[in-house]
């Protein structure tokens, strides 16, 4: 064993863990010469990773400082916050200083500096740099130029060298490749000039670059995806149950781009048949080649205003696949029975070919719903099969919410864009939604369950039950503002907050407590283990029903299928992928969901500056220690600046969502009125000034 091995056994052995270089050659009585052969030693076994270095320049491994992994979410001031791998572990706040080079999105190593407070940080090594693209503002220098960061989060300016600027001029909005972290501040090169900063579909194809999403597919995959669409769904019926002249509809938005779910209903005494039928996408989709690799590196279709970034190719997506009217479509049919208490009685999952003899919409089969007669008239077959549907959709809701699914009133923008013009409609939730929802969701339980009897690995959807921590701050708020409750927060189950609800139908409250149950609540995701689904009470849940455009669905499809034949090889086939396929799946629709929420909020902005001046009924959504946020009722949100507020000065109360003032106060959930005034492109945010409050908070 050599002298650096050595030195490394009695750090990793404790004797010398959490010493400088000096304590060290102090300890070893080394002195001149010798002294400074040690601390190459340890600076270099530092490069190598073998080591880590503090900021008070103590030496030792990973596990000795006590680090965990984690991800850094920056702040434009400077600092940062720690946000542990761990869930259950609290952030860490992250001075400037303690960041060492670390940015935004930075994959790193940190600890706690701390062990009393517990809430301060320091980045001990970086594992994985967040940006290797950056999008900004580029701004002409005489030695090259800057490029400022669209992401303020991203605390520095890019150096651009001036060979490296690919002719951009001064102002106009680019993405930078960053080649190096080291130094004063990063240093990298123009790699595509996206147009004029402040055009508004330049600073939507920002947005969509700054998210890495792929507007157009790569030649080979488009290339396979229309070989695949010259198909016939007719050349390969064996195995396929026939239901081409079976009464099967599809019902979505009037703007649906792609059509993956077609239903048939009737019933039979005490009994109903439902049948959710499925695009069978993998049929033309086969794992691993060019079209399943692209579709897996996508994770999921992406939708905006004005354009839809699919995970499919439109050849498959629009066409061989969707279930449009009157073509054939080869399908995969979930068949439930179900009784009149909306209970399950049998299921099953077959391969079927379909031919949809209605292409109908949310608001069509609601007027047929309601009795409306020129609907009726235009759908005379369609009047028996929505009047069952409805009443099936009515037993379902009812059991759902007996097991205690919790149901949240969350409103969901619907931001439409036709001919140049930018429209948003105020929130409607009709019956034919609910059906649609109640339907999908019965299905994915379904095959859920099956493919769990079964054994098989699988991907399943999950939401976990609250944190203890979580579900006790929640509780705590209930009992400030009034409201008992009593439930175990170590346990706390869907049928506590359902019931909780339900007991506040009505009340002034009930608003105030819907949204702060949602921010007590897990996030759902994707998982190879079945932990259930809390929100709505399900024991075993998947997502099965879009597989046009989300990734576990084609994933499951293909273990389904695969299942009826060969269950063992089937099990060996995928049951590492699926863990895979869970990981990536979870982090794309989570870029995703942010990618359209910056897409929307763009589109707010733009229709939001010709309302300047115009008086609202809004609902705070929103309680921070710089103001509120109020949502109108088609879900646009602004912020009241604190400083526009009739008072002299506010406390901030988070763990009540309140800002409380010597003569006002503010909560989650009021009705207020708000005039517009005015709109941030930088931030995409839209300003309201607070005008009155208009009604009293019982």
């Amino acid at each position: 064993m050599n002298a650096k091995q050595t030195l490394l056994q009695k750090i990793k052995d404790g004797t010398f863990a959490l010493l400088t270089d000096d304590a060290i050659a102090k300890k070893l009585r080394l002195k001149g010469k010798a002294a400074e052969v040690l601390g190459e030693m340890l600076r270099s076994s530092v490069r190598e990773g073998v080591l880590c270095c503090d900021l008070r320049g103590r030496y030792g491994t990973a596990e000795q400082f006590g680090a965990i992994r984690g991800t850094i979410s920056g702040n434009e001031r400077g600092f940062g916050f720690f946000v542990p791998d761990d869930p259950n572990r609290d952030d860490l706040f992250i001075p400037h200083r303690a960041l060492r080079g670390a940015f935004h999105k930075d994959v790193v190593l940190a600890f706690a500096k701390n062990a009393a407070m517990g809430d301060e940080g320091e980045v001990l090594t970086i594992l994985q740099r967040g940006y290797k693209e950056i999008v900004g503002t580029f701004r002409r220098e005489r030695t090259g130029g800057t490029l400022h960061p669209d992401d303020r989060k991203f605390s520095t300016d890019i150096f651009i060298p001036s060979d490296r600027c690919k002719g951009a001029a001064d102002g106009v909005k680019a993405v930078a490749r960053i080649r190096s972290y080291e130094g004063r501040m990063p240093v990298g090169e123009i790699t595509e000039i996206l147009g004029e900063s402040g055009d508004f579909f330049v600073e939507e194809r920002a947005l969509i670059r700054a998210h890495n999403l792929k507007e157009d597919f790569p030649p080979e995959v488009l290339e396979a995806a229309e070989r695949q669409a010259e198909r016939s769904p007719l050349d390969d019926l064996t195995g396929r149950i026939d239901l081409r002249d079976d009464l099967i509809i599809t019902i979505d938005g009037e703007d649906t781009r792609d059509i993956d779910d077609a239903i048939s209903i009737r019933r039979e005494g005490g009994k109903f048949y439902l049948g959710v039928h499925i695009a069978d996408v993998t049929h033309y989709v086969r794992w691993h080649s060019p079209v399943d690799n692209e579709a897996f590196s996508r994770g999921t279709s992406v939708y905006f205003p004005d354009r839809v970034l699919p995970m499919l190719p439109t050849a498959l997506s629009n066409q061989i696949c969707s279930l449009n009217e009157g073509v054939p479509r080869l399908t995969l049919s979930c068949f439930m029975t179900i009784d009149m208490n909306g209970k399950v009685l049998e299921r099953r999952v077959v391969p079927s070919v379909i031919c949809s003899r209605h292409r109908m919409t949310y608001k069509a089969v609601t007027a047929i719903a309601q009795g409306d007669a020129e609907m009726r008239a235009e759908y005379p077959d369609l009047v028996e099969f929505v009047q069952t549907a409805v009443e099936l959709t009515k037993i379902l809701k009812r059991a759902r919410e007996s097991k205690g699914g919790v149901a949240l009133d969350v409103k969901e923008a619907k931001i439409l864009y036709e001919n140049g013009t930018i429209s948003i409609p105020d929130y409607e939730r009709t019956i034919s939604h609910e059906m649609i929802e109640q339907f999908m969701v019965l299905a994915n339980e379904s095959v859920a369950t099956i493919m769990t009897e079964k054994a098989m690995p699988f991907v399943y959807r999950i939401h976990e039950r609250p944190g203890e921590e979580k579900a006790q701050d929640f509780l705590t708020f209930l009992r400030e503002a009034g409201v008992f409750a009593k439930f175990d927060p170590s346990r706390v189950t869907p049928a506590d907050y359902q019931n909780l609800l339900r007991s506040l139908e009505g009340s002034p409250l009930y608003a105030l407590v819907n949204r702060v149950m949602l921010r007590s609540m897990m996030k759902a995701a994707y998982s190879p283990e079945n932990v259930g689904h809390f929100g709505l009470a399900s024991d075993c849940y998947c997502h099965f029903t879009s597989p046009i455009r989300r990734y576990p669905d084609l994933c499951i499809h293909r273990i389904i299928k695969e299942s009826f034949l060969a269950p063992e090889k089937t099990r060996e086939k995928y049951k590492k992928f699926v863990t895979e396929a869970a990981v990536q799946s979870s982090a794309c629709e989570k870029n995703a969901a942010e990618a359209e929420r910056d897409v929307d909020a763009l589109y707010i902005v733009a229709y939001m500056q010709d309302k300047i001046g115009e008086e609202y009924d809004a609902t705070i959504s929103g309680v921070t220690s710089f103001g509120i946020f109020a949502e109108l009722a088609n879900t646009v949100e602004g912020l009241v600046p604190l400083e526009t507020l009739p008072d002299d000065s506010y406390e901030f109360i988070e763990e009540r969502f309140q800002l409380r003032g010597t003569k006002e106060s503010f909560h989650l959930g009021e009705a207020i009125r708000v005039r517009v005034a005015g709109v941030d492109w930088g931030t995409r945010r839209v300003q309201f000034q607070f005008l009155g409050k208009t009604d009293a908070r019982t």
